[in-house]
């Protein structure tokens, strides 16, 4: 079985939440038609499956027919982006993507604009809000500027090398969670949220289909939900090493470096150096996947503390709880 070793904090639930409840949608029956509650809105630490984000998101879409959540100056109706994808697909490569795009919804929705511009060898791909203070908690910035990401780098089969993304506001809070929006550094206080890569890029070519197009479109949004992590160079090797299926469990320090090359003594300082350490990497990755596994009603809390390599259930109830904040039973119960 795979595993999405992702899970998706619940700030992000709280301000999709908020703005629904501005626009005057049942924001409890969106929760719970998602597989979440009331309660889990004043649990910080707690952290949900990129499907029920994906779902919360869909049925605010659908039920405010507005794509920007309720979060911009004016709404974009529900079948906006699925109209404008049907056009992409006939561009003929990166850059005639971006600029269909960027006029495209300057065309149509009022609440955005967006301009591509070429600079020696970089392009800026920027977008302003018409009012920013319509989008209180930057959600509404965040999830565009990582949609005019993934978006083309589907269109384009590949993933496109992202130097750095600029945001306009200040440092949010839950800044840790942008390394799993944007595969880059990401710069704050910046004069436009911007996304900045190399213009060789463009010169990809469009190799998506319309059969593709259909299938992309019945999975979204949870496609752009899925983690695209930025890691440094010995933080990515050590995530990638304890994701092989099966090995996160037992995996110690000590083979982890070996399977590296390097000594145990090095790993520490080159993690450290990197802001990080061994434990806080394979208790992330346990976390994520013990809340995949709380998802499945036919596991028993008993079977995900052996699988995640605990002694006891005890014990795994104990790090659950230090790690979201409510122990595994009443995260599966809510």
């Amino acid at each position: 079985m795979t595993i999405e070793h992702h899970s998706i904090s619940v700030h992000f639930v709280q301000t999709v939440i908020q703005a629904a409840g501005r626009v005057g949608l049942d924001t409890h029956s969106l929760l719970i038609n998602s597989g979440l509650n009331d309660d889990f809105l004043h649990m910080p630490q707690l952290r949900i499956t990129p499907d029920q984000f994906s779902s919360l998101v869909l049925q605010v879409w659908q039920q405010g027919d507005d794509e920007f959540l309720g979060m911009g100056s004016q709404p974009c109706r529900y079948g906006v982006f699925a109209l404008m994808a049907k056009q992409a697909i006939n561009c003929r490569n990166l850059r005639s993507a971006y600029y269909h795009i960027s006029r495209f919804y300057n065309l149509v929705a009022d609440a955005i604009s967006l301009e591509l511009e070429l600079v020696g060898d970089e392009v800026y791909f920027s977008m302003a809000l018409t009012d920013p203070d319509k989008d209180q908690d930057h959600a509404l910035c965040e999830l565009l500027m990582m949609l005019w990401h993934r978006f083309p780098s589907w269109l384009i089969g590949q993933k496109i090398e992202l130097k750095e993304v600029h945001f306009t506001y200040p440092e949010p809070e839950h800044v840790s969670e942008y390394r799993l929006m944007y595969p880059c550094p990401s710069k704050f206080e910046q004069p436009r949220n911007t996304l900045i890569f190399e213009r060789h890029w463009l010169q990809q070519p469009v190799v998506q289909t319309k059969q593709t197009l259909q299938a992309y479109l019945q999975r979204s949004p949870c496609d752009w939900f899925k983690r695209q992590a930025y890691y440094p160079v010995f933080t990515r090797k050590v995530v990638t090493c304890l994701e092989k299926e099966g090995s996160f469990a037992e995996g110690s320090m000590e083979e982890v470096a070996a399977e590296l090359n390097v000594t145990s003594r090095t790993l520490r300082r080159k993690l450290t150096e990197e802001g990080t350490s061994f434990q806080q990497l394979k208790d992330g990755i346990r976390r994520d996947t013990a809340i995949h596994y709380l998802s499945q009603p036919n596991i028993s809390i008993a079977e995900i503390s052996r699988l995640l390599g605990f002694s006891e259930p005890a014990a795994f109830t104990r790090a659950f709880k230090q790690w979201t904040g409510v122990p595994p039973a009443v995260y599966r119960r809510n």
